[in-house]
């Protein structure tokens, strides 16, 4: 992303800057996408100094659009969820929520709050990998409670004692308009009181399969067969 734009120049700085030029070994001349706040654009590397690279910014490039996707993801292992946030951003997803569910660990539930801008940093970091124009949405973590209230037009639930509805089926009831939310549990899963909570509210109660997936596990392969069934 770039952290400069006047025009058809752009720069990346600190950081972003020191890492293109010790780690990529990049010299003036070369070409790199460069994502700017509305669009993906071909830069050419115009001058490097200390902590600063400008581009000359040429041809838009097509960037996926992300799909109206948001995760709604229990707090997990700060390694586990990093990974998660890395690779649901990748994918596409929109926005990601992390929830403190009943099975969410005390100290991981407590110190989430301090987390947050890791994670918008791993975010950032994944969209300018994967070449999308902006990162998700990282909203500050909330209780599940509260998270199970935010509006969307098919909200499906992920649950391990499901045993009749698979995430495919409930993706098919998808109109198009409006927002999907799907929602991934803790380690232990939800308990059987968050499950009848999510039944009163409207949720959708939906499976993976047969086997037993780690959280972060679940949230990525969710979110990857959700995009891929939205095509």
């Amino acid at each position: 992303m770039a952290d400069e734009l006047t025009g058809n120049r752009a720069a990346l700085t600190g950081d972003h800057a020191n890492h293109l030029v010790r780690v990529l070994r990049a010299s003036v001349g070369q070409e790199f996408d460069i994502a700017t706040a509305n669009s993906v654009r071909r830069g050419r590397i115009v001058s490097i100094a200390q902590g600063r690279v400008e581009f000359d910014l040429g041809e838009e490039i097509p960037a996926a659009a992300a799909p109206n996707l948001t995760l709604i993801l229990a707090v997990i292992k700060f390694d586990r969820m990093e990974w998660a946030i890395e690779k649901c951003t990748e994918l596409g997803i929109s926005r990601i929520i992390p929830a403190i569910a009943r099975r969410t660990e005390i100290h991981l539930a407590s110190a989430a709050t301090k987390r947050v801008d890791r994670w918008r940093k791993i975010a950032m970091q994944a969209a300018e990998q994967s070449r999308r124009a902006a990162p998700p949405e990282i909203y500050d973590p909330m209780k599940l409670v509260e998270a199970l209230k935010l509006p969307g037009t098919t909200r499906i639930a992920l649950s391990e004692s499901e045993d009749r509805t698979q995430l495919r089926d409930a993706i098919a009831s998808y109109s198009g308009e409006g927002e999907i939310l799907l929602a991934i549990g803790p380690e232990g899963g939800w308990t059987a009181d968050e499950l009848q909570l999510f039944k009163t509210s409207g949720w959708i109660s939906t499976s993976l399969g047969s086997t037993i997936l780690r959280a972060e596990t679940a949230a990525i392969a969710a979110a990857a067969i959700t995009i891929s069934e939205l095509g």
